[in-house]
């Protein structure tokens, strides 16, 4: 799993389990997701969206940090 790359159909809490750096990114943009009710069943792709974020931006963000 540590080389899994994330995808915008990932959940969030799923992402954040999976690289807990990407705090930051989400951070970045606005998108608060560990304290967001919806961060528990909401996909990257979903949220990005509400926050009016390019979700693939993100998604090539979280896979460029390290593991």
């Amino acid at each position: 799993m540590e080389n899994q790359k994330v995808t915008k159909d990932m959940g969030i809490i799923e992402i954040i389990q999976l690289k807990p750096q990407a705090l930051e990114i989400f951070g970045k943009y606005g998108m608060g997701c560990i304290g967001c009710a919806a961060a528990k069943f909401e996909t990257l792709e979903a949220g990005a969206i509400v926050h009016g974020v390019d979700p693939q931006a993100m998604v090539d963000e979280i896979n460029a940090l390290a593991d």
